[in-house]
């Protein structure tokens, strides 16, 4: 199974507070620091280093060039990965306070300007019993769901950030959905995680997990149901924990390990990750990960 992850590539600019700006006011930040970042880039990455051969395919402007040398540091494959003379590269402003917890602004730039004819080229090498693998910071994802699910391309997505156009998706053709509990909710109206599952199965047709931050993640594929608890960790930093999770689980699933192994081994990746600063740079190597399992 070879794996395209066609998703955003960003510039992290983290500022550790000591609480979260609230509106109307001014805080002074403690430090900052630059990171290389987006979901997409940073789950490509955690397939890499776990071990999965992964090419990304996407696009950024003349001031993300760094970007891609720390991709291929890492082991992705960069061959998709377009660059735009005009739109600069989309990046991110991140809070993170004492507790490790983090907030968010996103700008998208050049992941927003992703057309008909680099999605043609990105899939043209790609076929039945390969994995396309999505997130919601790049535009034209329904036209890129269609077109690798007509390709024979098993699809994964992860619809974050969370928006309502996801619902009018062509989600009956996504072959794993995995979302957190806030995601779930506004996708299918449940707020039960185990309720939520069969509810989201029905609308996509396929598997579901479910992560669930401290309390681990659940699943639901068939008649077989699991929950995999969260390995504890000193919290530094959530930012990838997420993403970590995500490319851990399916890198694992690619070499035939089994679901609940696989379960097993995203956790303890995503607990390594959230004890480290940074996004990108905070993703685990596979053998860490296995001493810690």
């Amino acid at each position: 199974m070879r794996i395209l992850n066609f998703g955003s590539v960003n510039i992290d600019y983290v500022h550790r507070v000591d609480h979260m700006a609230r509106p109307g006011e001014t805080i002074a930040g403690l430090s900052l620091d630059v990171f290389a970042g987006g979901k997409g880039a940073n789950q490509s990455v955690a397939l890499a280093r776990a071990g999965a051969a992964v090419t990304h395919a996407g696009r950024i402007g003349e001031d993300g060039r760094w970007l891609l040398l720390k991709l291929k540091d890492a082991g992705v494959d960069v061959s998709l990965i377009e660059i735009d003379p005009e739109i600069k590269t989309g990046h991110a402003v991140i809070q993170v306070d004492d507790s490790g917890e983090n907030a968010i602004l996103l700008h998208g730039g050049a992941n927003r300007a992703i057309g008909a004819e680099q999605i043609d080229r990105a899939l043209s090498g790609f076929g039945k019993g390969d994995l396309l693998l999505l997130q919601n910071e790049i535009n034209d994802a329904p036209a890129l769901i269609n077109a690798a699910a007509g390709r024979g391309l098993f699809v994964c997505l992860n619809p974050a950030p969370m928006t309502g156009e996801v619902r009018d998706w062509p989600l009956d053709k996504v072959s794993l959905l995995i979302v957190n509990e806030t995601e779930g909710e506004s996708l299918c109206g449940e707020a039960d995680p185990w309720e939520m599952l069969p509810k989201l199965t029905g609308m996509t047709g396929g598997e579901v997990i479910v992560t669930l931050g401290s309390e681990g993640a659940l699943y639901l594929g068939g008649d077989e149901a699991i929950h995999q608890p969260a390995v504890q960790a000193d919290v530094i930093d959530t930012t990838a924990a997420g993403d970590t999770f995500i490319g851990y689980y399916l890198a694992r699933r690619a070499v035939g390990d089994s679901v609940e192994q696989s379960l097993k081994t995203a956790a303890t990746a995503a607990a390594l990750c959230v004890s480290k600063a940074g996004a990108m740079d905070s993703i685990p190597v596979g053998n860490v990960v296995s001493q810690h399992e």
